[in-house]
């Protein structure tokens, strides 16, 4: 086991971005205003699927796990972040920085294939649509996010013991402000060069066949558009992909920064940026763009809101 061969002095420090600007307390703010947004829009986004049952269909059963996904992704860094900022202190236990590399790991990868079922419920959804309710069944559905989640699991039990494992013989500092493999890495004095060529391989994986999915079911989705003769559903389909492809580009454009990029394109502060980038903006946005581009999920929000205030 990784943590039996560290021992409590072997905290690492967290570095982290607010010493990297003038006015930290004004970023600490700014930080904790941005975690409230997307812990309250998630939770609210999650429970409007849970009650309203014209919500209860494959799209939006993928869509409440996407924001648990962000939900705990957020969770993950920015606390402790914030405590460490406070605090003055900018330590994190091996316990505790294992722990957050473990998750952010299981959770990007859980949500780079959830993405790639959300394109195939699409694909389905366009193509498909006399057939949805047998091929995009409950089962199917469970079946499909379980797989998602599983995937994610094994990335993250496979990838956080090796990463931990490496000695750490130069400073503890580690450039970031959570555990990201990368960073941590860095601070290892062993030949890590096959370890990066593995990760990368992994990474390849882990980006390559959701992408293949997502680009294949959107290239029928597209035929099938084309061959539309409605306008108005021309309209339609549009709009239900569109909020999806947002989500994509977001996500896999700094995925494939982070992990498939050549290190001669990196540095510690651009590092932190984009991870700043798909860690905290990225899980206050994706609510937004389900929500207030979505006429189902406002519709059933001024539902609960007018229940609330309707008279006993």
């Amino acid at each position: 086991m990784w943590l039996a061969n560290r021992t409590l002095g072997d905290d690492f420090f967290l570095l982290g971005i607010f010493s990297q600007i003038s006015h930290p307390g004004l970023l600490c703010l700014l930080i904790f205003g941005i975690f409230l947004m997307a812990v309250s829009s998630n939770i609210i986004l999650i429970l409007l699927i849970h009650i309203d049952s014209s919500l209860h269909t494959p799209m939006y059963f993928f869509i409440n796990q996407l924001s648990l996904i962000d939900l705990t992704y957020i969770s993950v860094t920015v606390p402790k972040m914030l405590a460490n900022q406070l605090a003055k202190e900018k330590t994190i236990s091996v316990l505790g920085c294992g722990t957050q590399m473990y998750f952010y790991l299981q959770l990007g990868g859980a949500e780079c294939c959830l993405l790639a079922a959300m394109a195939y419920d699409r694909y389905v959804a366009i193509c498909q649509p006399l057939h949805y309710s047998v091929l995009m069944n409950h089962r199917i559905c469970l079946f499909l996010v379980s797989g998602c989640w599983f995937v994610g699991s094994v990335d993250g039990f496979m990838l956080t013991p090796i990463t931990m494992t490496f000695p750490f013989c130069r400073s503890h500092e580690i450039q970031h402000y959570f555990c990201e493999v990368p960073a941590v890495l860095k601070l290892s004095c062993s030949d890590t060069s096959l370890y990066k060529i593995f990760m990368y391989l992994c990474c390849v994986i882990m980006l390559l066949i959701p992408v293949t999915v997502i680009s294949v079911s959107y290239y029928f989705i597209i035929l099938t558009i084309h061959k539309m003769n409605s306008a108005e559903g021309r309209k339609k389909a549009f709009t239900t992909c569109s909020s999806h492809i947002t989500v994509v580009t977001l996500f896999y454009g700094a995925a494939i920064y982070s992990y498939m990029l050549p290190s001669s394109y990196h540095t510690p502060e651009k590092d932190m940026m984009v991870s700043f980038f798909y860690t905290i903006l990225i899980p206050v946005l994706n609510p937004i763009i389900y929500s207030f581009r979505n006429k189902d999920v406002t519709g059933a929000l001024r539902k609960v809101l007018r229940l609330q205030k309707a008279p006993y």
